[in-house]
């Protein structure tokens, strides 16, 4: 957190607040003086479990001003597709918080272990939001191994824990879990800072078990390969500059871009109007993201 910002509770609180009606507001607000002076068990399952009949599960549809709020106040967290009832559940387990980060751990732990699917999603997008975040490391990483794409999506996606909290090992494996279950790389956070010549490889090789069986290749997939490609990995580059669709060759073209090899720069120069578009910042991995 940020010093001299609101900090990410006071933000949920506040976005609940004004998007509930009477009611419905003044019952959130009497939960949280109640977690914050009486934190046990029975009280935060209670808030946990009427929340979303209490207050609905509208999106929040946080504006412009909201969204820099929640990363000035914690660098990263961005709730922009979260709902009012996933807002309160995450206020209310942070108002438990009574400074003792184990046991914080335990009854988080308590909460994964009996939570349905959109509690599941709920708990894991607070994952940047908990105090000490390597107490919760094993936590994600299940939730990062799921097969259930809402649930790995809630670990991966817009969520900046992973990226700082993963080892090596475990980031490769997201990236790779990612483009197995159908998922998206684009809102993964930190995904260019933490590319890594093994994930190249496990990723060529991936799109090679691709293209023996038969089965197409996400275009994104070359993002993490472009910055450590080896001359193996160039072959594979080409063969999507020649083989590939517009989206593929403009993927590979990206890719090339990121390498700072001569021989990556001489390919790249085979396709000379994807370099162009690539120089002049008319073709970026948002863009073709936004496609």
């Amino acid at each position: 957190m940020n010093k001299g910002l609101a900090s990410p509770s006071g933000l949920l609180a506040t976005w609940v607040a004004e998007r509930s009606p009477g009611a419905a507001s003044k019952w959130f607000a009497d939960q949280l003086e109640l977690l914050r002076a009486n934190p046990s068990d029975k009280t935060v399952y209670l808030a946990l479990g009427y929340a979303t009949r209490r207050l609905g599960k509208d999106d929040l549809k946080l504006g412009f001003e909201e969204l820099a709020a929640a990363n000035g106040a914690r660098t990263g967290w961005n709730p922009s597709d979260w709902s009012v009832d996933q807002a309160a559940r995450l206020a209310f387990i942070l108002a438990s918080y009574d400074a003792d980060p184990s046991q914080f751990r335990d009854r988080l732990e308590q909460l994964f272990r009996t939570a349905d699917v959109g509690e599941l999603i709920t708990f894991y997008r607070g994952l940047p939001l908990y105090p000490e975040p390597k107490l919760h490391i094993a936590r994600a990483r299940e939730g990062a191994r799921s097969g259930m794409q809402p649930i790995f999506e809630a670990v991966a996606h817009r969520n900046p824990y992973p990226a700082e909290q993963f080892d090596e090992n475990s980031w490769n494996h997201m990236v790779l879990k990612a483009l197995f279950i159908g998922s998206t790389l684009a809102p993964i956070q930190g995904l260019d800072r933490r590319a890594n010549p093994s994930l190249m490889r496990m990723l060529c090789d991936y799109a090679h078990e691709r293209w023996a069986a038969g089965r197409p290749v996400s275009p994104e997939l070359w993002r993490c390969v472009g910055p450590h490609a080896d001359a193996a990995a160039l072959d594979d580059l080409a063969r999507v500059l020649k083989t590939g669709d517009d989206h593929e060759r403009k993927a590979a073209a990206l890719a090339l871009s990121a390498a700072a090899t001569a021989a990556a720069k001489r390919l790249l120069e085979t396709v000379p109007t994807l370099a162009a578009e690539i120089k002049s910042g008319r073709l970026t991995w948002a863009k073709l993201a936004s496609v």
